[in-house]
């Protein structure tokens, strides 16, 4: 098959019927697929629903001296600081455990920082003129509505194979008014890049203007290969500390894709500075958080070399599905010669970057025959793609067999916005 670009407009408008006809089958086909978010499958959800008998009773709920039913430890109970600080490879007093969700802990950090600054804020920053923040682009919609909600203005920063283009953010930092960044630095939300050594070092070593800038480091996916050995991962709180920003860098992660979603346990991990300085915030807010949950994950998942096993169980759910995508993006889209994409070996998403001007339409056409994605816009900041090219691909929740589908009707519907945006010039 030629590209299209080496198309004549003969073949172009051909090539349309053809693809259009397909579509039409799709449509008349009445499907309802949902590709919209990373969501575990009900099979993996399964596979790890043994944690429902690890139960803490009443004979053993007590724990180094701590009654897990009762008030108190605001930071959580030690056994699962332990188990963060094995996980991320950082010590048990810069971690704080929290409930269900990192995204909570993340959303409570700028709140905090708003009403009451940061540790090093000369104000809080609700009364600073205006604050702006760094946004690597492609990323997680859901880190950008937080510091859009809060007032922030969202600066796009390019990224990279390495990670964000570091260049752009050592520029961007020597601004005052910039207060940080969002960074998801293994399988990055949705690119799947891991972020280069280099990459890491120039973070620690930054020298922002605001004393109170803001690396946050989601490492939502630190344990989530799905093809491959396990990568190891630098800990970014000891590399700023080293590098004389010890109070820099705040990193969260949780069990929501290793157990269950929106019933795990999540983490911040900071300088010890820092949490003593959050303890003491959050401590109006809430006297403590599910220590019954934290004792009973941390039972269920024992360490990091247990929770390596069970995230294997996932891996084998995952990894059909993600080739499925490979293999009809090769088979249907290369070919075609107006797109490409990334090969993650974690993580949750395939980034795809179609033809210029086409992504909407694209994902226009997916509604229209039955197939639900995250739309088109929504890994930029104010949901705002300025090439309208780059498409988040989710496989994690259909079975296979409905995958394969999806895909087949994505496919279709990229080539038919690619195909009528050429015959229209």
């Amino acid at each position: 098959m030629l590209a299209y670009a080496s198309m004549d407009k003969s073949a172009l408008e051909q090539e349309f019927q053809k693809e259009k006809a397909h579509y039409d089958f799709c449509k008349s086909q009445n499907l309802a697929l949902n590709m919209a978010r990373g969501k575990p499958s009900k099979q993996q959800l399964d596979g790890v629903s043994d944690l429902l008998q690890a139960v803490v009773n009443a004979e053993d709920c007590i724990v180094d001296g701590v009654d897990t039913r009762n008030y108190g430890e605001l930071v959580g109970i030690r056994c699962a600081r332990e188990y963060w600080a094995d996980v991320l490879g950082c010590k048990l007093e810069q971690t704080f455990v929290g409930s269900v969700s990192s995204l909570n802990l993340m959303f409570d950090v700028i709140s905090r920082a708003y009403t009451h600054g940061l540790l090093h804020s000369p104000k809080p920053w609700c009364k600073e003129e205006k604050i702006k923040f760094l946004c690597p682009s492609p990323g997680y919609d859901r880190h950008f509505r937080v510091t859009e909600f809060f007032g922030a203005e969202l600066i796009t920063v390019d990224m990279t194979l390495d990670g964000p283009n570091m260049d752009q953010v050592e520029e961007y930092v020597k601004d005052p008014q910039v207060k940080g960044i969002w960074c998801v630095p293994k399988y990055s939300n949705p690119d799947g890049i891991i972020y280069s050594d280099e990459t890491l070092e120039r973070f620690a070593n930054l020298k922002p203007a605001a004393p109170d800038f803001a690396i946050m480091w989601d490492n939502a996916y630190c344990v989530h290969e799905f093809r491959g050995e396990y990568v190891d991962f630098p800990d970014i709180i000891q590399m700023c500390e080293k590098a004389g920003n010890p109070d820099m860098v705040f990193e969260f992660a949780s069990t929501s894709k290793i157990t269950f979603a929106g019933s795990g346990v999540a983490v911040m991990a900071a300088s010890k500075a820092n949490i003593d300085h959050f303890t003491k915030l959050f401590s109006v807010q809430m006297i403590s958080n599910d220590k019954i949950n934290q004792l009973r994950h941390v039972r269920y998942l024992k360490d990091k070399a247990h929770t390596l096993e069970i995230m294997q169980r996932h891996a084998k759910i995952m990894a059909p599905k993600f080739r499925v995508v490979s293999e009809a993006l090769h088979r249907l889209i290369l070919p075609c010669g107006f797109a490409h994409w990334n090969e993650p070996k974690g993580g949750y998403f395939v980034s795809l970057h179609t033809m210029p001007g086409t992504a909407k339409r694209a994902l226009e056409l997916c509604k229209a025959a039955g197939v639900e994605m995250t739309p088109a816009g929504a890994t930029y900041p104010y949901g705002i793609d300025p090439k309208d090219a780059n498409i988040r691909i989710a496989p994690s929740l259909p079975p296979v067999e409905e995958l394969e589908k999806a895909m087949d009707v994505f496919c279709t519907c990229l080539k038919l916005a690619a195909l009528e945006k050429l015959l229209m010039n």
